[in-house]
């Protein structure tokens, strides 16, 4: 629905949230330019996080990378290999950061829960309650055939698997009471009896019969996101989330109508609507004129989309090999081929693709583009462009009308792709009062103004809206 009236403001007090997303793993990071920082140097994730904490930002995210990614057996040009292990980078950035929240993409599919919990809660301890949990469900085979099971899960049986898996997490983080661990010299013993409790689960995916080692984190469980957009990962996160990524972030009217579709499966699984905190993930481009940010984007995208990423890109369109042809030459004249999606795809190729080529074709031939600069024009979107006044207008109108709760920033360059952001956006943003001007508190949860964990709450506090 579109809101047009300017005093139809039903959050006229609410504020934007901010994180910042480390990918590694994408083609959307100008790798090209002098400026780009190596992936697996300390000093990068340092700068960037740091300068995150320093524009106020909730978090910090990383990306998982299993295994390089590869479509039709080949391996993507422009992967990273070496990329460290997100738990244990994240728990270096906790001793060279004070505030800012640290998540792990994790996955469920090739994780066990007992062990990842485990490592969770290591995190949320070490960085006193600034620990975050993006659950995964990876599907690809050519992931699997890292482990010993191999293959990969169906969609709904990587949810199921999902669901059972955090249920056991959150039993293990809840096996110990809040006050177990004794605060006196003298007292008989380090932990009261019954204080921590035996964590049993027999279920369809895990057997687990443990004794947890670790107590709660001051926030009580890591905060939980999630990045489903088909109908069961959109209610996983209405049953099961914190924190909800996703791609509704460009346009007001679809951020709006996502953000409707959540707030009522939210309602349905009895829990507040604005209970779930809504991320996008977004580029943002700034420029000192509107004609310098568009300027400025027509040159990053043409570092972004480089020939043999616009030929990649195409090619999973039309379903063939298009790795030998000429990216700035036209459009491929054979019809796409329609096939299955066998789940060996890192990236998951279109159902019907025949109506998008012909629009790309009729397209391409009104304004004689190349195909690379068909993929740039028509090929995945996102971002926003424009002045720091402009975006920050921009971004109360969405925040303040309900359409999101923040974003979630891939820069396009690492390490100083924050810099534009923290030094022009966020002081726009807090003029406007819808940014913080200082952190209020100490822990994630208390960063995006959530309530206490699902399981620590009564039926009734479940269902509260206030």
């Amino acid at each position: 629905m579109t809101r047009t009236d300017p005093l139809d403001v039903p959050r006229p007090d609410a504020r934007l949230h901010l994180g910042v997303f480390f990918q590694g793993v994408n083609h959307w990071t100008v790798w090209s330019d002098p400026a780009s920082g190596s992936q697996i140097d300390p000093a990068n994730f340092r700068r960037v996080a740091q300068t995150a904490e320093r524009g106020l930002f909730d978090a910090f995210f990383l990306g998982e990378g299993l295994r390089l990614r590869e479509v039709d057996g080949q391996i993507h040009d422009l992967d990273v290999a070496g990329r460290p292990d997100a738990i244990t980078q994240l728990a270096a950035l906790a001793a060279v950061t004070d505030r800012i929240g640290l998540v792990s993409t994790s996955n469920t599919t090739f994780n066990e829960p007992a062990d990842l919990a485990r490592r969770l809660s290591g995190l949320d301890l070490l960085s006193e309650g600034r620990a975050g949990w993006n659950v995964v469900t990876t599907d690809n085979a050519w992931t699997g055939a890292n482990f010993r099971r191999g293959g990969y899960l169906d969609h709904a049986d990587r949810y199921r698997r999902a669901e059972e898996f955090l249920t056991v997490a959150r039993a293990i983080w809840d096996s110990w009471e809040d006050a177990a661990v004794s605060g006196a010299a003298d007292a008989p013993a380090w932990a009261a009896p019954g204080a921590v409790r035996q964590v049993r689960h027999q279920g369809p995916q895990f057997d687990v019969d443990l004794a947890p080692i670790l107590p709660r984190s001051t926030q009580g469980h890591p905060v939980i996101f999630q990045a489903g957009d088909s109908g069961e990962g959109r209610d996983f996160a209405a049953r099961n989330a914190d924190v909800i990524f996703s791609a509704h972030g460009n346009d007001f009217d679809d951020a709006l109508a996502f953000a409707d579709d959540l707030r009522r499966r939210l309602r349905a699984a009895g829990r507040p609507e604005d209970d779930l905190r809504i991320l996008p993930g977004t580029e943002i481009i700034i420029g000192a004129t509107e004609e310098e940010a568009l300027e400025k984007k027509r040159w990053i995208r043409l570092q972004q989309v480089t020939p043999a990423t616009a030929l990649g890109i195409a090619g999973l369109l039309w379903g063939i090999d298009l790795s030998g042809r000429d990216a700035d030459g036209p459009l491929p004249k054979e019809d796409p081929v329609v096939a299955e999606n066998d789940g060996s795809f890192g990236a998951r190729r279109i159902a019907d693709p025949r109506q998008v080529v012909a629009e790309w074709r009729e397209k391409a031939d009104a304004n004689r583009w190349s195909l690379r600069e068909t993929v740039i024009a028509l090929g995945p979107q996102r971002g926003h462009v424009g002045t720091p006044a402009g975006l920050a207008d921009k971004f109360a109108h969405f925040v303040r009308h309900g359409a999101v709760d923040g974003f979630n920033v891939t820069p396009y360059l690492i390490p100083d792709g924050l810099d534009d952001i923290v030094d022009l956006l966020v002081p726009a943003l807090q003029e406007r009062g819808v940014y913080r001007t200082d952190y209020t508190g100490t822990t994630l949860r208390e960063h995006l103004d959530l309530r206490e964990p699902l399981t620590h709450r009564t039926t009734t506090d479940r269902r509260r809206t206030g």
